[in-house]
Formats: structure tokens, C-alpha cells, sequence
């Protein structure tokens, strides 16, 4: 019998079907089938549901590559993060046709402009939240993963998968190099250790731990989280990334579940990984529609009030099952390898099967690329021209078009909104700043206060991955 977590799923798995079979993996001239994760963000309004952003991808950059990246290679393209990376350029695109559109284009399903009296003052209220535009709240956002997210949630199905699950032997601990920045926002002071955090898969009897990737040992390293762990942090800043945050108030953009297939579901490392039973126990003080009045000292009732007032909760998704497989998953593509060597009476190790090198990023409103290592398909790494539509540097480009179409329009406005559009478009149009002090602008700081809290708090030991914040706007 399907259910409404089946059909988001058949939504996702249907949209991705229509793509050309140029952005899908294939069977290599040697024979070997390729596998790639697929995610997909669905909304859901009344009387109607449409996938919205979906990607495909599997790697991530190494920390070595970061300061060559100038904003234009992605760091991280597994397929949950490239999904919400495509999922705020809908919602960038969106503002964008609402501020620079005719009449009949000022209309969306999926965000509206705030009222006067949600924007009354607010421009010079700190923390700042004078966005001109709300996600709308009969709008509910749910994610469908092909894999269970790679990190703490799917800890339990990688040591079933294990033929000697006996605990390994923890490493020393490593100093962080002294670019590193640890959750504190701090740099590193020499000699410091690094915080309880491992790389991929290994040392897969340590719960409950923030996570880097790759999962593989062989493979260059670097400071990209897990998608576990990116994930459990949404649940606190929402979907909206922070320069969609200049434009939308976040605190309708969470997701309300996640999908997976029955074979990648583990309770017991979901619970733990995500909710409030869990290591998120300690954000339980901003739990969604909570009626917690009481805190422990003074600086959680006041930290408590931002989040608040900037528009974030602690949201706990829900994370639900399908019996439906995707066409490219690991499971499809080495059945159907297998089914081909029964065929040929060949008889091997095992099925032949490899992981794909193409990641796709893709919207509703009109994104369609491929990537392969972070730059678009055919580009050279180090190409302004390769930068991808959801890199740092597109991202920021886009932004600044809707920082200026809203400035345009705001001199018909009385409700403070006039201010707050100009406040953005001077900070995002800045052709000096670099792209850290855009993140670091005082506009931001609410957004800022709750990731640190939550990193703090709850998922401590991460390591932010740094080096790639250098560039500018203005940069040719």
C-alpha cells in the first residue's frame, strides 16, 4: 500500500527520471555499473506537491584544494548538500522574479512578502530580522535520500555491514593546523588539540560524534562535515542558507521529514543523531512551538530570545521509509550487475560495481548542471567560467541581482522594509568586501549566534573548513 512518504519519494525519483541520460550514471565500456546517491527537496501545499531541487553526487573537496577554490569550486557535492545548495538558488530565483517581474510574476506558491507589521522597525532591531520575504507556513518541506546520510545516522548499518565489528583502537589526538577554526568561531591556539571528531567510517564504535568526510581511508583528506552532521545543524538554521537568509525570514524553512528506504533506516542512530533524545538534547530550550520558560542562567534566556527574534527554532524533522529503490542506487546497481555476470556465466569476487563521478544539481525554476570535481562537466577546476550556479561565487552574484531589484522597488514602501532592502544591497553589492566579511556583517549575526550555539551545544567537535573565503565580487 503507498503512502504519502512513497509518493514524495515516486516525486523525486520521477524528476530525476526525466533528466537526459547525460547527468545519469552509466555502464562503463569495461563493463562496471555506476551508483550515485540521489536526495530531493519536495514541497507541500494545500491540495498540491512538486519537487522543488534534487541533486546526485558523492565527493568533496580537499582541504588542500580549498585556497585554490576562489568561490568557484563547491566544497561539498554529496547529494544531500548539493540539494540544498540547488534549493536555495530556487529560493534565490523566486525573490528574484518577485522583485524584478511584472505584475504577473509577483506572484509565488512558495514565499510571500512579510506585512507591514512583521517588518515595522525591525531594520534597526538587533538581531536583525527585516527580510523582505517569508517562506510560506501551509508550505511543508520534505527530503528524500537514496543512502542513509553518511556519518552518525548511519553508523549501525556500517558496522552490520562489517565482517569483524569489534571496536578499533583510538588514534592520538591531532593538533589542528592554526588555520584551523574550532566551534568557538576562535583560531586555533598552538598546541591545541582537536576536538573528539574522525574521519568517514572509521572507528565506527564512537556514537554520537560529529564526523568528516570522505568515508574512505585512502582518499585525501578533508574539513567537510558528514551529512549527518550537516543535517542535525539545519534543524537549527533551517534550510535557507546565509545569503537566502538576508531575503527570507527562516523560521518556516525547516524541514519537516526526511525519507529513506526501509534498507537505510537505523533507529537507533537517527534517534541519536537527530533528535532530542539524542546528542540535540541540549538545544531542547528552543524547541519548536516549545513552552520552556525557564533557563538555566541568564545567558540562555537571552541567547533564547535570539533565536527567537531572528526567526529560529530547534525543528526536529521526522525521518519516515519507502519501500521504493532508486534506478542508480548502490543496492539497484549491484543486483543488476550481478544479474548480468549470472547471465554471462561469469563468475567474480564480486558484482562490478564503481561509484559515479558525476554529481547533478537541478531546480524547478530552470537550474540543470553537471558537476564533476565541484566545477561544472567539461570546465577546468581553477576556470572562473567552470563555477557552478549553486557555487559561493554564483551564489553571491545572484544575491547582490536581488539585493539591487529589491532596492529599486523600495521607495514605495513605509513599513521600515525601504531601509532593510538598502541595508542589503550595500552589503552584498560591496565590490571590496571578501566573502568572509560578508558572512561576518552584523546583518548575519543572529544566524551566526544560533550555529555557534548549536555546534557548542550539541555537535561539538566541529571544525569549521576554511580557506576558500578570500575572494571577491569584483574578482575576474
Amino acid at each position: 500500500m503507498s503512502t504519502e512518504f512513497d509518493e514524495i519519494a515516486s516525486i523525486v525519483l520521477d524528476e530525476f527520471g526525466k533528466l537526459p541520460a547525460k547527468r545519469k550514471p552509466c555502464v562503463r565500456d569495461n563493463g562496471l555499473h555506476e551508483w550515485v546517491p540521489l536526495s530531493g527537496i519536495v514541497a507541500k501545499g494545500p491540495g498540491w506537491i512538486r519537487c522543488v531541487a534534487l541533486a546526485t553526487g558523492m565527493k568533496c573537496l580537499p582541504a588542500s584544494k580549498l585556497p585554490q577554490a576562489s568561490g568557484t569550486a563547491i566544497h561539498d557535492w554529496h547529494a544531500e548538500v548539493l540539494a540544498i545548495r540547488a534549493f536555495n538558488y530556487f529560493i534565490l530565483e523566486e525573490c528574484r522574479r518577485l522583485a524584478l517581474g511584472n505584475e504577473a510574476d509577483k506572484k509565488s506558491d512558495f514565499i510571500r512578502r512579510r506585512t507591514d507589521v512583521e517588518l515595522e522597525g525591525h531594520a534597526h532591531e538587533d538581531p536583525w530580522h527585516g527580510q523582505p520575504f517569508a517562506w510560506r507556513e501551509d508550505v511543508s518541506l520534505h527530503m528524500y535520500c537514496s543512502e542513509a546520510p553518511c556519518g552518525d545516522a548511519s553508523m549501525e548499518l556500517i558496522m552490520a555491514a562489517q565482517d569483524d565489528a569489534s571496536p578499533w583502537d583510538l588514534p592520538p589526538p591531532e593538533p589542528l593546523p592554526d588555520n584551523d577554526v574550532q566551534d568557538t568561531g576562535q583560531s586555533n591556539p598552538t598546541g591545541a588539540k582537536k576536538p573528539e571528531s574522525l574521519l568517514g567510517r572509521g572507528y565506527f564504535s564512537q556514537l554520537g560524534i560529529v564526523r568528516r568526510k570522505p568515508s574512505r581511508g585512502d582518499a585525501p583528506p578533508s574539513l567537510s562535515k558528514s551529512c549527518s552532521d550537516k543535517l542535525a545543524l539545519k534543524q537549527c538554521t533551517s534550510l535557507l542558507s546565509s545569503l537566502s537568509s538576508l531575503f527570507v525570514f527562516p523560521n518556516s524553512a525547516y524541514l519537516t521529514s526526511i525519507i529513506l528506504p526501509e534498507s537505510q533506516y537505523s533507529s537507533t542512530g537517527c534517534q541519536r543523531c537527530f533528535f532530542q533524545d539524542g546528542r540535540m538534547k541540549p538545544l531542547l530550550p528552543y524547541l519548536h512551538k516549545s513552552k520552556t520558560t525557564e533557563f538555566a542562567d541568564n545567558h540562555s534566556a537571552a541567547m533564547s530570545e535570539t533565536w527567537k527574534n531572528s526567526g529560529y527554532t530547534f525543528s526536529p524533522f521526522a525521518i519516515e521509509t519507502t519501500k521504493l529503490e532508486f534506478d542508480f542506487s548502490k543496492r539497484t546497481a549491484t543486483a543488476k550487475a550481478a544479474a548480468e555476470e549470472a547471465q554471462q556465466g561469469v563468475i567474480t569476487s564480486g558484482p562490478k560495481i564503481v561509484a559515479s563521478n558525476l554529481a547533478v544539481a537541478w531546480t524547478a525554476n530552470g537550474l540543470n548542471e553537471g558537476i564533476i570535481g565541484g566545477v561544472l562537466q567539461g570546465r577546468k577546476k581553477l576556470d572562473l567560467k567552470g563555477a557552478s550556479a549553486v557555487s559561493r561565487r554564483k551564489t553571491w552574484r545572484l544575491a547582490a541581482q536581488v539585493a539591487e531589484g529589491l532596492a529599486a522597488l523600495s521607495g514605495a514602501r513605509s513599513d521600515g522594509g525601504e531601509e532593510a532592502d538598502l541595508l542589503v544591497k550595500s552589503l552584498l553589492s560591496n565590490q571590496d568586501a571578501t566573502y568572509d566579511e560578508i558572512k561576518e556583517y552584523p546583518l548575519l549575526k543572529g544566524r551566526k549566534a544560533v550555529k555557534e550555539e548549536a555546534r557548542r551545544e550539541a555537535l561539538k567537535g566541529w571544525v569549521k573548513n576554511i580557506g576558500d573565503g578570500g575572494f571577491r565580487l569584483s574578482d575576474q
